[in-house]
């Protein structure tokens, strides 16, 4: 009876619990809303494992991970779970937390030579898919001294060397490679990828150094053909300067003139042009025209050191005029020419009929920076006259 009685008991008790159900909801029930962010907390069903594996919100992650990184198990053990562990990440393509992760399974130290030449192979690939081509190629190597017949690690290394440009040492690691695994394919095109590659690379520097060498060859028969002429170069980053100890009342001052090398020929990255001699043996100068009463200029690419400034002038200033000379007075039998002695202060008038090469002969015409420029004024104009008023000026 006694046994009876509790077992009524024991019935009530279950009954009046589950009578709760229906008048009270349970709290921590899954819902519509809200099932997806609480299977996210059950390590089966992460699709991500967190940046940081907090006890509290994942209290059964952080379980599984004190598990992994049980320091009371073997070295192999725990490699082997870090190696697993680095998979996963970088089956997520987390390279990073990957590379972390094997790096902290080395350092286990474990005296499974395998595992050690997987971890690395695999750090390799990690490092590789990050553009850290140094750090793969190290790994790699460190696996084959490990394993020297170790696939993943052969073709890692050869890749790596591809990327890095170090075709010949790409060639080395496959033909390591193919010796131990004669028939594998992807060493095979690796091979004969690193060989075309390299020949190609040859083929370029062979092309580059000879381009060099004619270039500079042709550079010095300019530098020649300037000598020659007697046309004079200024540094551009050092002007004439005013009041020389070494000034020379005829042949002018010494400063700042430029020892005929090529940093004397640098205008090219400023106006896209250079001097240069062309097959009939004449200098073709990059002249700059500047008309100062309307802020204005004129840049021809190819001035020859032969030819006379009107031939220009006659074109520029012919059937018609620039928009800017609004009351059409820049007609070439008007026109003034000068260059400007910047360290005399003084302005040399050149007759339009002169060449350029007679010009650029004078004493005291220095060619800056590659570019020799002209002053255009129109004779008897108001602003010539505004313009001369102070300065010297002598006739060429």
């Amino acid at each position: 009876m006694a046994s009876s009685a509790l077992q009524d008991d024991s019935d009530d008790g279950m009954d009046e619990f589950m009578d709760k159900f229906k008048t009270q909801k349970y709290e921590n029930a899954f819902s519509e809303s809200n099932w997806e962010k609480e299977f996210e907390k059950v390590p089966m069903f992460m699709k991500t494992a967190p940046d940081e594996i907090n006890p509290e919100t994942h209290p059964d992650l952080a379980c599984l991970q004190s598990i992994i990184h049980d320091d009371d198990r073997p070295p192999e053990e725990q490699a082997q779970c870090l190696k697993d562990e680095g998979n996963e990440y970088f089956k997520e393509k987390d390279y990073k937390k990957a590379i972390l992760t094997y790096t902290t399974g080395l350092k286990k130290n474990c005296s499974d030579q395998d595992i050690n030449t997987v971890l690395l192979t695999n750090r390799a690939a990690a490092h590789f898919h990050l553009g850290n081509m140094r750090s793969a190629l190290n790994d790699a190597v460190a696996a084959k001294k490990i394993k020297p017949d170790h696939l993943k690690a052969l073709i890692r290394g050869a890749q790596c060397c591809m990327e890095l440009r170090n075709f010949a040492e790409a060639i080395q690691w496959c033909d390591a490679g193919l010796k131990l695994h004669p028939t594998d394919k992807k060493l095979q095109e690796l091979r004969a990828a690193a060989d075309k590659q390299k020949r190609a690379a040859e083929r370029d520097a062979r092309k580059a150094k000879a381009k060099e060498k004619k270039d500079h060859s042709e550079r010095e028969a300019l530098l020649a053909a300037i000598k020659e002429r007697g046309v004079k170069l200024l540094q551009p980053e050092k002007p004439p300067q005013h009041g020389s100890d070494s000034e020379d009342e005829d042949g002018g001052s010494a400063a700042g003139v430029a020892e005929l090398s090529l940093d004397g020929l640098s205008s090219q990255e400023a106006t896209g042009a250079r001097v240069f001699m062309d097959e009939q043996g004449s200098l073709q100068w990059p002249v700059l025209f500047l008309y100062p009463e309307h802020q204005q200029s004129d840049f021809i690419s190819a001035f020859s050191d032969s030819s006379c400034f009107i031939d220009h002038l006659a074109v520029m200033f012919g059937e018609e005029l620039p928009p800017w000379d609004t009351d059409s007075k820049y007609l070439p039998q008007n026109l003034q020419l000068f260059f400007e002695d910047e360290e005399k202060e003084t302005l040399y008038q050149v007759d339009p009929e002169t060449s350029l090469l007679k010009a650029l002969q004078h004493k005291r015409c220095f060619v800056k920076a590659g570019t020799p420029s002209f002053i255009v004024l129109v004779k008897g104009s108001s602003f010539w006259k505004q313009f001369l008023t102070g300065k010297k000026t002598q006739r060429l």
